[in-house]
């Protein structure tokens, strides 16, 4: 098959994580993959297609006339079965460049728990199916009614799981403490996503205030950037830590090119959010048998079972999130069981060949 698939992401999150692995495991099984994304797009960089298979479009936003445009013509030149969209400004674009190619099929998948608007009813209609990352996600449009029932597919994210086996067994500590400049503490507790108010870091720095007063030898890892133009959200969090007296103890790590190797390091991982559609990195962290901590949002509860495979806390509630992690720090044995279950739970459940697997029956059915 033909297979397109259309990013205007312009910052590498979760979606594009999927987005990535996806193509990558596509052209790895012999299918014939091609990418539109925006002029410096992060996405090619991951990319293990033919650079001439990656084509830049402004998509600047759902009405971009010039774009979709430019679509059309791309499908038709390049004779394309599927066409994938990832956003939902993508959304419309690709439903015009489709229906102007009617042997092309056209597929969505909703990454977020956020609310389309109902123009997105008209765009949807054209979609052979709307993959939902979650079931929170697939309630959140059965209840927008904006597609029927029989498009929605349900397909957990997927999970790299050998590219973690594989970190894993390469991990130097000693080198990665080095490299972004990090004390040799003995235990450290950490958390990824972009500092954005939803990730509610500033929760997970007031739960290290408390957990740092009883443990005097755990430092705290905060990684990501912020996305805005002004770093608002980066200074309050720094003005957060130095109220709070931890400016030695928590360390902002910005982007990471290779997560991997911050899981490795970690001996309590945290999400913190108040939404979580999926919830990648708490899957990511599990993979490579870390015990985690997560607020009870509708995705991580899809992911964690309670007390099982990782413990979970009410959104926003720092005390309880300290008492979680003061827990699992007051117990090696606690820590290292929940991170063994957890592991063969992602392993059975989550893995990316499942992904590809359910995405790729989808692409084929008639």
């Amino acid at each position: 098959m033909k297979i397109l698939q259309i990013s205007s992401a312009s910052t590498f999150g979760g979606g594009e994580r999927y987005v990535v692995d996806l193509t990558n495991a596509l052209q790895s099984r012999g299918h014939d993959l091609y990418v539109v994304v925006r002029p410096n797009s992060p996405l090619p960089g991951y990319l293990e297609i033919p650079k001439d298979n990656i084509k830049e479009l402004p998509l600047r936003n759902a009405l971009d006339a010039p774009s979709a445009r430019d679509l059309d013509r791309f499908i038709k030149e390049h004779e394309i079965d599927i066409v994938h969209a990832h956003m939902a400004r993508d959304y419309s674009l690709a439903a015009y460049a489709t229906r102007r190619n009617p042997s092309a099929r056209f597929f969505v998948t909703r990454h977020v728990l956020f609310k389309l608007n109902s123009l997105h009813r008209r765009t949807l209609s054209r979609a052979t199916r709307v993959i939902a990352v979650s079931h929170a996600v697939e309630r959140e449009l059965q209840g927008q009614q904006l597609v029927s029932d029989e498009q929605i597919a349900v397909i957990p994210n997927g999970i790299d799981v050998e590219k973690f086996k594989r970190a894993e067994s390469t991990f130097d500590r000693t080198q990665f403490l080095s490299e972004k400049n990090l004390p040799d503490a003995r235990i450290w507790v950490g958390t990824i996503g972009e500092l954005r108010t939803l990730k509610r870091h500033d929760d997970f720095i007031r739960a290290a205030a408390k957990v740092a007063q009883g443990n005097p030898d755990v430092h705290f890892i905060v990684a990501g950037i912020d996305p805005s133009k002004t770093g608002e959200v980066r200074r309050t969090l720094k003005h957060l830590v130095a109220e709070l007296g931890l400016k030695d103890r928590v360390h902002f790590l910005g982007w990471l090119d290779n997560a991997t190797q911050l899981y490795c390091l970690l001996d309590v991982f945290v999400s913190a959010s108040e939404m979580e559609s999926f919830g990648l990195v708490i899957a990511e962290a599990m993979s490579v048998g870390k015990p985690v901590v997560a607020t009870m949002t509708e995705g991580a509860m899809e992911v964690i079972e309670d007390e099982k495979t990782g413990m979970l806390v009410p959104i926003g509630d720092p005390e309880r999130m300290a008492e979680a992690i003061n827990e699992l720090l007051a117990s090696e044995d606690k820590r290292r069981e929940l991170g063994t279950i957890a592991r063969e739970a992602v392993n059975r459940k989550f893995s990316l060949g499942r992904m590809v697997d359910d995405i790729e029956r989808l692409y084929l059915m008639k």
